[in-house]
């Protein structure tokens, strides 16, 4: 998501700072070239004439042109209103007042719309709500039970719909039913269509006429580019959306979505779908979207999600065997699977900044497949193979290959990485890691 137009702001933004004074024609020469990026990008035409007459009204002030450093002041101006353009501050769900709450799901068919409700009902009982699933698509085939199995999967309750009655009954029924569950939150999966019509449009009102949501979310699906913009303002003029949930977003999309959205509907991005997994929903933050794009990374998100899954004993207990240069194949093992937690290798990198602009990791697709290969090989060691791994000579490497399902080339491969590795960490002061504890606090 936004690879190629990270790369083309920032090869436009480094000329700029490459600059030592600037002039008027240096910025507008600049904001062609990220004018072009945009519309390539799939922003709305509308969108990208407004961004830059704003960026360069600004970036053209007397202010900017005479500081001692214009080409970063440009920089900060771009970044600013790139996350003004996305809603400026994380817009979070209105769950404040008297329970129970409702939230409506509406969207078109294959949008992800089901997949999405599980994983919202997921995220609000991570945050300590009591969320009830309630599967209001009648006409799909397998809606239902596609919904009771993502709700036993993660055990949060579902409501038991009738498919006999009409869908606005359903979700009073269960709005009614929600407190004798134990709920707090209703996550209500609607019905979709291929494409939009009266019928379907008619059925979402009545329902929040019925059902009065207190947040009614718009998924959509960001591989669709402008489509997903003009199916947002169709849906808010309708219906007036509270916000947009945009999946897909760990795809090939150029990320025009992302960036016209909030511009052309007025309401904000609320969460994106980052993965499959029931667990890859992220809330979103304009501003750290904003310097994703950029290529400044996303530290904050990267702290969060270290917090959310990585286990504090292991750290600590990490930190500990480094001090004592201890560190064995059994540790790093444990930090590969505290990393596949985090996510996808590729998600890790996109967060760390400047990595995006490195050309030996342009090309970088992270293997998974060999993370999975090195867990097996670990997996077929001796407890004393992996305490030690310079006992680990020719007749051994074959039988651990021959164990994990590989070669010998894998496991001269897997020792040879691990040594440098165990070099490196071991060379650390020990001091940075000792202080892990304090991303926990």
């Amino acid at each position: 998501m936004f690879e190629n137009l990270s790369e083309k702001l920032s090869l436009t933004l480094k000329k700029l700072r490459g600059h030592g004074r600037l002039s008027e024609k240096n910025i507008q020469d600049a904001l062609q070239e990220v004018r072009l990026a945009l519309l390539e990008a799939d922003v709305h035409y509308r969108v990208v004439k407004k961004f830059i007459e704003d960026i360069r009204q600004k970036a053209t002030g007397q202010e900017v042109l005479e500081s001692l450093t214009p080409g970063q002041q440009v920089v900060k101006i771009v970044h600013e209103e790139l996350s003004r353009l996305m809603g400026g501050a994380r817009q979070e769900l209105n769950l404040i007042g008297r329970t129970p709450f409702s939230i409506m799901l509406v969207g078109l068919q294959g949008s992800g719309k089901t997949t999405t409700a599980g994983k919202l009902a997921l995220h609000l009982r991570k945050h300590g709500r009591n969320p009830f699933l309630v599967p209001a698509d009648i006409y799909r085939p397998a809606a239902v039970d596609q919904l009771r199995k993502l709700g036993s999967q993660i055990a949060i309750p579902t409501f038991e719909t009738d498919r006999k009655i009409k869908p606005e009954e359903i979700c009073q029924e269960a709005l009614s039913k929600a407190g004798a569950a134990g709920a707090d939150v209703l996550v209500m999966d609607t019905a979709g269509r291929l494409h939009i019509d009266d019928e379907l449009m008619a059925e979402l009102v009545r329902i929040k006429d019925r059902v009065h949501p207190t947040e009614i979310l718009l998924v959509a699906d960001a591989m669709t580019g402008q489509d997903a913009v003009n199916v947002a303002k169709i849906f808010n003029d309708l219906l007036d959306i509270t916000g947009v949930i945009l999946t897909k977003m760990e795809g090939d999309a150029r990320g025009g979505a992302a960036l016209s959205l909030k511009s052309v509907t007025n309401k904000p991005i609320k969460f994106i779908g980052v993965g499959e997994k029931l667990d890859a929903l992220e809330p979103f933050y304009p501003d750290r979207m904003a310097s994703r794009i950029m290529g400044m990374g996303d530290v904050m998100s990267l702290i969060e999600r270290a917090q959310a899954e990585y286990d504090e004993k292991e750290a600590l207990k990490l930190a500990k065997k480094l001090k004592k240069r201890e560190f064995d194949l059994e540790d790093f093992q444990s930090q590969l699977k505290q990393m596949k937690k985090m996510g996808s290798l590729e998600q890790i990198l996109s967060m760390l900044p400047g990595l995006g602009q490195l050309k030996q990791l342009k090309n970088l697709k992270p293997d998974e497949k060999e993370v999975t290969r090195v867990d097996a090989i670990i997996n077929s060691m001796t407890w004393e193979e992996k305490r030690n791994y310079k006992i680990i000579n020719g007749s051994r490497r074959k039988r651990i290959a021959s164990g994990s399902g590989t070669s010998v080339q894998d496991v001269n491969r897997l020792l040879k990485s691990f040594a440098q590795t165990k070099k490196m960490m071991e060379n650390m002061t020990g001091k940075g890691l000792s202080n892990l504890s304090s991303l926990f606090q």
